[in-house]
């Protein structure tokens, strides 16, 4: 049986999640760094709604930020994402696999 930390812990992440956008980004993030502009870009949404889904998955842990000069970079954590290849997200307790569209 999970203990509670390990389920209130798993549960922000899934929480962090269960948007439609974040997901997107998630899988642009699979990729390779882009930063705001590529992914606003790629999503066809304005950048402050970029900026809003990715401070969501940075507070959960889920995406990092590196700043380049004026420039941000995000990427997957790799401790939730160790093979971005593999496509998938390791929670410890729980994994989610993330498959492109046919």
């Amino acid at each position: 049986m999970i203990n509670y930390k390990k389920a209130k812990d798993c549960a922000v992440l899934l929480q962090a999640l269960a948007e439609p956008t974040r997901l997107r980004i998630i899988d642009l993030l699979l990729t390779g760094k882009k930063n705001v502009t590529d992914l606003a870009r790629d999503l066809n949404i304005e950048m402050a709604n970029v900026s809003v889904h990715l401070r969501v998955l940075r507070q959960a842990g889920l995406v990092l930020n590196e700043k380049h000069g004026r420039q941000v970079e995000y990427s997957l954590h790799p401790d939730y994402f160790p093979d971005a290849e593999a496509a998938s997200a390791d929670f410890g307790w729980c994994r989610i696999e993330i498959y492109a569209e046919e």
